[in-house]
C-alpha cells in the first residue's frame, strides 16, 4: 500500500482529532472509585509521534525527494 497524500493527510486529521480527544479526556477530573481503563497522556505522546512522521511524509511527498540524514549515527 502506498502512502499518497489523501490517505496521508487523513491519518494526519484522524490522529490530531484523536489527540484532542484523549487531551479533553485527560484532563477531566478523576475519579476516585473509577479505574481509567487507558492512560490518555500515553495515548497523547503516540499520536504526538504520528503526527511527526506523518508530517515528515508530507514534506517528502510535497518536495519530492526524501529528507537526507542527519549524521551522528553509524552505518552498518
Amino acid at each position: 500500500m502506498e502512502l499518497s497524500l489523501p490517505v496521508t493527510l487523513t491519518i494526519l486529521a484522524l490522529t490530531l482529532g484523536m489527540f484532542a480527544f484523549a487531551y479533553w479526556r485527560g484532563s477531566l477530573p478523576a475519579q476516585p472509585l473509577k479505574v481509567r481503563m487507558v492512560n490518555y497522556h500515553v495515548v497523547q505522546i503516540i499520536c504526538v509521534v504520528v503526527v511527526l512522521l506523518m508530517v515528515a511524509h508530507l514534506v517528502t511527498l510535497v518536495s519530492g525527494q526524501p529528507l537526507p540524514p542527519r549524521g551522528g549515527g553509524r552505518r552498518f
